[in-house]
């Protein structure tokens, strides 16, 4: 299969890296009027200045080639007409009319090949000409509102989630029309914007708003419908924890194995319905009583008893998990990268992709 990425930064690629990973051939069509993928440029102060694969362009760019055109130039447009001819899908972040000034669109590309699968990625939707910018997207869809202590100021995710958001969307509905595809022999159009991607992401935070009358507040780590969910407590070593208590028999198990059972059966906290009701009276019990404890023995203790809880891991620590390492793109001289395919299928060995490739440089 070939994909034809016609995206950059980090939603689009992260589609393309993501079919590479199943085993197409992912060619990055990029603009030689900017010097390729704006990410090329995003650059930590401790990486090279002359490296053209930074860090963040290598967290949505392997197991692909690259191509640098200028479609505004008509032999460069020719030569994306002819490798559409043989295309399986697009991928594409226009903002909206865009993509029909290149001539790129998705009408002119269906009829160069009628079974062309094309992907879009717009800010806002087809009818919203504003160009979609993460940060701006987590403001607007609510997320920095809710994100952050009570009495503080809303605060941006640290990853630009809408964009990893709006990718899961986009590779689900490719994979829709693929199926479709192999029935009807037609291609289609996929549409996602970042800010319906957001807001559909919302999940029990919208309905507790729709369906509750509830509006939903900065809480913190905290949850506003389960206590004590999210709550992060420091232990006697310094090291913090994260309880996510979600029935009554976990409270009741988190309770005998800090030796207070008898909060078990106080009628403050003896269910869920309750400990909402209480939530600070109970999680000023729990931070005193996880005080004396070291985490690390509590942590076995608790999972041993199958109460859910965890380590706030430094990243670091992160990829020090098998799990983490598991995910880890490698080639001999090559940056680490990491996969976006996080699911296994039975049989299905995973691809040996190639690092993300350095900028083609035709002028």
């Amino acid at each position: 299969m070939l994909v034809l990425e016609l995206a950059s930064v980090l939603a689009g690629p992260s589609v393309g890296q993501f079919f590479a990973e199943l085993g197409a051939r992912v060619l990055k069509i990029e603009n030689t009027a900017t010097h390729g993928d704006v990410t090329r440029t995003w650059k930590l102060r401790t990486e090279p200045a002359d490296t053209d694969t930074p860090a963040y362009f290598c967290a949505a760019n392997w197991g692909k080639t690259s191509l640098a055109l200028n479609l505004t130039q008509p032999a460069d447009l020719q030569e994306l007409y002819s490798l559409i001819k043989q295309a399986d899908m697009v991928i594409a972040s226009y903002k909206p009319g865009d993509a029909e000034k290149l001539q790129v669109d998705y009408a002119t590309l269906k009829s160069i090949n009628p079974a062309l699968i094309y992907g879009h990625i717009t800010g806002y939707g087809p009818d919203d000409s504003r160009a979609g910018y993460d940060a701006v997207v987590q403001a607007e869809s609510g997320f920095m509102h809710l994100n952050g202590e009570p009495n503080g100021p809303p605060v941006k995710m640290p990853v630009a989630l809408m964009d990893i958001l709006t990718a899961h969307q986009l590779k689900e509905g490719l994979l829709v029309a693929l199926l479709q595809r192999q029935q009807t022999g037609q291609g289609q159009l996929v549409q996602v914007s970042l800010l319906q991607a957001a807001v559909s992401a919302l999940a029990n935070q919208a309905t507790n708003y729709l369906v509750a009358g509830h509006e939903p507040q900065r809480m913190g780590s905290e949850h506003p419908n389960i206590v004590p969910y999210g709550s992060v407590f420091t232990c006697h070593c310094g090291k913090q924890m994260v309880l996510a208590i979600g029935d009554d028999r976990q409270f009741r198990r988190l309770c005998a194995i800090l030796q207070v059972e008898e909060l078990a059966d106080d009628s403050r906290f003896s269910n869920n319905t309750a400990r909402v009701l209480h939530r600070h009276e109970i999680n000023s019990l729990l931070a005193n009583l996880i005080a004396r404890e070291e985490r690390e023995g509590l942590l076995r203790r608790l999972h041993a008893q199958h109460v859910p809880a965890g380590a706030v891991h430094t990243i670091p620590e992160v990829f020090a998990l098998t799990q983490a390492q598991e995910m880890l793109l490698q080639r001999e001289g090559a940056k680490p990268g990491l996969r976006q395919i996080a699911f296994a299928l039975a049989g299905h060995e995973k691809q040996k992709l190639t690092p993300p490739p350095t900028y083609p440089g035709k002028v």
